[in-house]
């Protein structure tokens, strides 16, 4: 038998498809299976990657940084190098300012145009998940996969967010995925396909995206004594053609038209750099991702647990242990890496729904499975008694004013949405005869419904709409508009311009600036009066009066 053959007495029909105990149930998982479950998924689709898509501002650092170097990719006619404010942007490659170019190019600089091709992206990525289960395990299997996808915390919110995560994650999987189907049957064009993608995901991300795909085959073939089939994959002199031609030529377009800058910049400061120490301030404690991969897998926590007991069995079969060694290559290396960011566990969680589905009847401790998403539905109805305990204990002006923003907008709407959010995944809880994966994929519905129609509204409109209102402000004055130490570049894409950083502004210039800067401000030019146009929250939209050295 081929090493990556599951054969019966695993438990599967040779070269996959329904166990006894599959064909058993396929009848009370109709809905699960073709054509049903498409409907399904486009409702799932709709709901975890397009609703709402549009209906927040974006939020900074990371949607501004993206979608204003893309407004300034389309505003200057320069598609090699990206530019933020004026300054060239080195933080990622080019592949998502070319797709978010051509989204806005096609419906107008907004919200929904920018993170459109984050939402196609995850809507492939789940397609390929689907795909992929259905054709090695059932359709059954899939779906359940396909959902847990959709309804996971952090895949909604990169599915939503203009930024590189879900393109990066589509290629990634995609690439994982063809790397076992060449581990199945070696074909040449799986193989080429496999460099096709991690080409693609060189051009989105750099090496992370061939970083784990070659470390992980590399752990997999060793464990199946097949190092030799390792070796002719990863020294297949086409693939590598193939590689080259899809990210080569932009590398080399930057380099000539930026010089060494991009790489000096992106390869050594944002990669070796994130790993060997922190960046923008975001560190961690050495057990910060057993902390927050729980909250990342939300509200499915506890399935995940539940497969923790059964790694010895799991690693048994060779798709479980391709699966297994995947997301725990991903989870130890980021454990070590000194930047550490919730969204990182992402790159390692897409063998976890197909492993938490394939292994869904384990599931049967309703408290195991509901206890996570109700203590999280818990917080979040408990917020607006906490708002005004954290204000007490905030002690600088732009954080206090920010509490007192959220006081106002966590109203007696959000109160009730989130009581009844709670109040329905107790309901599903104790729901009998109804198998607890089953109500954990409600849950999931539940949890979506909540967090992207009621919190994130909210949270948008504490965070972002005073710093779009004031960027709508300043475009409407028409005067030169600068920055005063404050990183909040969504404000150049709604003024729709250049905003460039200035130690001391001159007269008559329009400021942005966040409110505890304003001291600061009114220092650099003690002569002068500062005027404040516009506050609200923690930013501020100021000038000048003229009347001293200026």
């Amino acid at each position: 038998m081929h090493p990556l053959a599951v054969g019966p007495e695993a438990g599967w029909l040779e070269g996959g498809g329904l166990s006894p105990n599959d064909a058993r149930r396929a009848p009370a998982d109709a809905l699960f299976n073709p054509p049903a479950a498409f409907a399904l998924l486009a409702l799932a689709v709709w709901l975890a990657f397009f609703w709402q898509l549009g209906a927040v501002p974006l939020y900074d650092l990371d949607e501004g940084a993206f979608t204003e170097a893309t407004r300034e990719m389309l505003a200057s006619g320069n598609f090699i190098t990206p530019h933020r404010d004026g300054e060239p942007r080195y933080d990622k490659p080019v592949l998502i300012y070319w797709l978010q170019a051509a989204s806005v190019s096609a419906l107008g600089l907004n919200e929904f145009a920018l993170r459109l091709p984050s939402a196609i992206a995850a809507t492939l990525w789940l397609a390929a998940l689907w795909g992929f289960t259905r054709s090695r395990v059932d359709a059954t299997t899939a779906t359940v996969a396909a959902l847990i996808m959709a309804f996971g915390l952090q895949v909604a919110i990169i599915g939503k967010a203009a930024v590189a995560d879900a393109v990066l994650n589509l290629f990634i999987a995609l690439a994982f995925f063809d790397i076992y189907r060449w581990l199945e049957n070696p074909r040449q064009g799986v193989l080429l396909r496999v460099y096709l993608w991690l080409g693609l995901g060189f051009l989105t991300k750099g090496p992370v995206a061939v970083f784990f795909p070659l470390l992980v085959s590399f752990a997999y073939c060793l464990s199946l004594a097949r190092f030799r089939d390792w070796l002719r994959a990863v020294f297949a002199p086409l693939g590598w053609l193939v590689f080259i031609a899809v990210a080569g030529p932009w590398y080399l377009a930057i380099y000539l038209d930026d010089g060494p800058g991009f790489f000096r910049s992106f390869f050594l400061e944002h990669n070796v750099g994130r790993y060997g120490g922190v960046k923008h301030g975001h560190a961690g404690f050495p057990g910060y991702y057993f902390v927050m991969l729980p909250v990342v897998l939300l509200p499915f926590t506890g399935w995940f647990l539940r497969l923790l007991p059964m790694v010895r069995a799991l690693w048994a079969d060779p798709l479980d242990r391709f699966l297994l060694l995947w997301f725990g290559f991903v989870f130890v290396t980021f454990s070590f890496s000194d930047t550490k960011l919730p969204h990182y566990m992402v790159y390692g969680i897409t063998p976890l729904f197909l492993l938490m589905a394939r292994h869904r009847d384990a599931l049967r401790s309703r408290w195991l499975a509901f206890g996570p998403p109700l203590s999280f539905m818990a917080l979040l109805a408990a917020l607006p008694l906490m708002l005004p305990l954290l204000a007490g204990q905030a002690d600088r002006v732009h954080e206090q004013a920010m509490f007192a923003e959220g006081t106002q907008v966590l109203d007696w709407v959000y109160v009730l949405t989130t009581l009844a959010g709670l109040t329905t995944l107790l309901l599903l809880a104790y729901v009998p005869r109804i198998p607890v994966w089953q109500r954990l994929l409600l849950a999931g519905v539940v949890q979506t419904l909540v967090v992207f129609g009621a919190l994130v509204p909210r949270v948008f409109a504490v965070m972002q709409a005073p710093v779009k209102q004031a960027a709508l402000i300043a475009r409407e004055l028409d005067q030169p508009t600068v920055v005063f130490r404050t990183s909040m570049p969504s404000f150049s894409v709604y003024r729709d311009a250049i905003t460039p950083q200035v130690d001391r502004p001159e007269p008559g210039e329009l400021v942005f600036l966040r409110v505890d800067k304003l001291d600061d401000l009114a220092a650099s030019r003690p002569d002068d009066a500062l005027v404040i146009l516009y506050r609200r929250g923690h930013v501020a939209l100021v000038t000048f009066a003229g009347g001293g050295d200026g």
